[in-house]
């Protein structure tokens, strides 16, 4: 018997053995020389698991209830930095409720978006302007032609330097002049946020042409652009 050295290990030849070369190889690979290979696989594996994990992490939430969620999603979407946009209910007692129990008004829940954001990219206070602009914060009982609780204007914020932002956002917003009634958006704490039905998750996507509609026949377009001009262009 002769041997040698393969990927760290000793592999024993055999010779005068009448046998295919790759089952040979294949059938002799010692103990030593496969751990060498799986330490080297799970190694580059836990790398690539924890450059995922990383990745995740940069990402903070934020929570907005600014009336139907169709309509809020697009904005923040669009910008850089932005993980992801899920449209749910938030802020009532009810578990995992369903659509039509929330428009029952009988859940205490809030239509609302929740975003993944990196904040080194977007940052927090970045994501307040862009949420002003698509609402009328001075409504104090729903967005629009959608009335009830489930539709009024809510700040859910996650940790204490977001309520300060909010409430600084709130003031500045508040002494601009822009709206002549008083600011009527509440900056609650968040609570359980439970994702809206599939059917719901980026509408303007899935259904461009009612979603148009919708968000012109609702007087939301109307409004943002009678308050904001062309900056949401």
């Amino acid at each position: 018997m002769e041997g040698t050295l393969f990927f760290g290990g000793y592999i024993p030849i055999l010779l005068e053995v009448e046998t295919d070369p790759a089952s040979l190889i294949l059938s002799l690979f010692n103990r030593d020389a496969l751990k060498s290979l799986t330490k080297g696989i799970v190694k580059e594996n836990n790398m690539e698991r924890m450059m995922s994990m990383s990745k995740a992490s940069t990402y903070e939430k934020a929570t907005f209830a600014g009336g139907c969620f169709w309509c809020m999603v697009k904005p923040f979407d669009e910008q850089p930095g932005i993980g992801s946009v899920t449209s749910g209910y938030t802020g009532g007692h009810l578990p995992d409720p369903t659509y039509k129990e929330v428009c029952s008004e009988m859940t205490g829940h809030y239509e609302a978006v929740q975003i993944e954001y990196d904040p080194s990219i977007f940052s927090y206070e970045k994501l307040l302007e862009v949420y002003w602009q698509q609402i009328d914060p001075t409504d104090p009982g729903g967005q629009f032609f959608d009335r009830g609780q489930s539709y009024k204007t809510v700040i859910f914020y996650h940790d204490e330097q977001q309520k300060r932002a909010a409430e600084k956002s709130k003031e500045r917003i508040g002494q601009s002049g822009i709206f002549s009634k008083p600011i009527a958006t509440e900056i609650l704490p968040a609570k359980v946020f439970y994702p809206a039905e599939e059917y719901h998750q980026d509408y303007y996507k899935k259904n461009p042409g009612h979603y148009q509609r919708y968000s012109r026949g609702s007087g939301r377009v109307a409004f943002i652009d009678n308050h904001w001009g062309d900056k949401n262009e």
